[in-house]
């Protein structure tokens, strides 16, 4: 009797620490709800978050919002509209055996995916024009580690004859969480960029070059953040010098998000 009663004892304390683990690990995983933009000029834009779940619903902003589709716990397809319900763009992911193999912009572009044994991604983008007339624009490759993305690799191919093009971008990372890796399926759209990856960036250096007749001419660019962080190591705040705002505007941006 004794010995059932300390079986006992022990399975219930087995199955509390079990419960508590597991309310310990899904009180952190945070979703996103609301991301808030200050320019230098003082401009404020708001982003929301909508959810069903982990499965993110839509996002809206001031001037657009998109909605998304699932299928089997994966994204097949996204479209935002504008503020007057216009149809701005309607994307459609396809998968094989749960990696995207293909995005494509309807009648706008397709970008096609093709996994290599190094566990880098090639890729191909083709714009569409006029009778559907398919035109590449530029393949590259995308180089992951540690779930992050921490290269991406462009060679353009619709230029003048006798000139290459090519792009380079590399990034960074803190070892905190980047919040948009919590939404399902999310980190597989890979034209995403950085908001895919594990982590949060903290600078992104950017490299074009163009080549003609042995002459070079190349730039190099960098991004910087800086951010705060709540006890759960999530981002509160980010600040960057010379960020892309949601408007397109480009400067000293500081977001602040909240869960």
């Amino acid at each position: 009797m004794k010995i059932n009663k300390y079986i006992y004892w022990v399975l219930s304390i087995f199955l509390l620490t079990l419960y508590s683990c597991s309310t310990d690990t899904d009180g952190s995983a945070k979703l996103l709800k609301k991301v808030v933009e200050t320019s230098a000029q003082g401009t404020v834009g708001t982003t929301l978050f909508t959810y069903n779940g982990t499965e993110i619903v839509s996002i809206e902003g001031a001037q657009k919002r998109t909605d998304f589709t699932y299928t089997d716990g994966l994204i097949t397809k996204s479209v935002t509209l504008n503020k007057t319900y216009q149809l701005i763009e309607t994307i459609e992911y396809s998968y094989l055996e749960g990696k995207l193999v293909e995005a494509e912009s309807l009648g706008n572009y397709r970008i096609n995916y093709i996994y290599n044994s190094d566990k880098t991604v090639s890729y191909q983008k083709f714009t569409i024009g006029s009778g559907n007339q398919e035109v590449k624009e530029f393949h590259g490759t995308l180089y992951f580690e540690n779930e992050n993305l921490i290269k991406e690799e462009r060679i353009f191919d619709n230029t003048a004859s006798g000139v290459l093009s090519k792009y380079s971008v590399s990034f960074d990372y803190d070892s905190k969480h980047n919040p948009l890796y919590n939404i399902l399926g999310y980190k597989k759209l890979l034209e995403y960029n950085e908001g895919i990856s594990s982590n949060n960036s903290l600078i992104s250096t950017v490299i074009t070059s163009v080549s003609k007749d042995n002459q070079i001419t190349s730039s190099a660019n960098f991004y910087k953040s800086s951010f705060k962080y709540d006890l759960d190591n999530y981002p509160t705040e980010q600040v960057s010098e010379n960020a892309i705002a949601t408007n397109g505007n480009v400067g000293y941006l500081k977001s602040e998000y909240f869960y």
